[in-house]
């Protein structure tokens, strides 16, 4: 099993912000996952969503889009794991 952070960074308070990876192999099963780095207590930080391109026939596209639930900055960590 493959597993890694694809990338992090940090969306503004109340802000939604769309990253891509892309070249990903079609046959791959992956599943991302979005973890806050920033802590805070009472309440979910972050929504987030995972968008698919079939980019050409031997490549995958993910956007992923990150919404900031809270009144302050977030930082992130998008993670990936392959299931096959």
């Amino acid at each position: 099993m493959r597993v890694g952070t694809q990338f992090s960074g940090t969306v503004a308070a109340g802000a939604t912000k769309k990253w891509f990876t892309h070249s990903w192999p079609p046959d791959w099963h992956v599943v991302w996952t979005v973890v806050p780095t920033t802590a805070a207590a009472g309440a979910p930080q972050i929504d987030w969503d995972v968008e698919v391109q079939r980019a050409s026939p031997t490549a995958i596209t993910y956007w992923i889009t990150v919404r900031n639930l809270s009144a302050a900055d977030v930082s992130i960590e998008a993670r990936y794991e392959v299931m096959n």
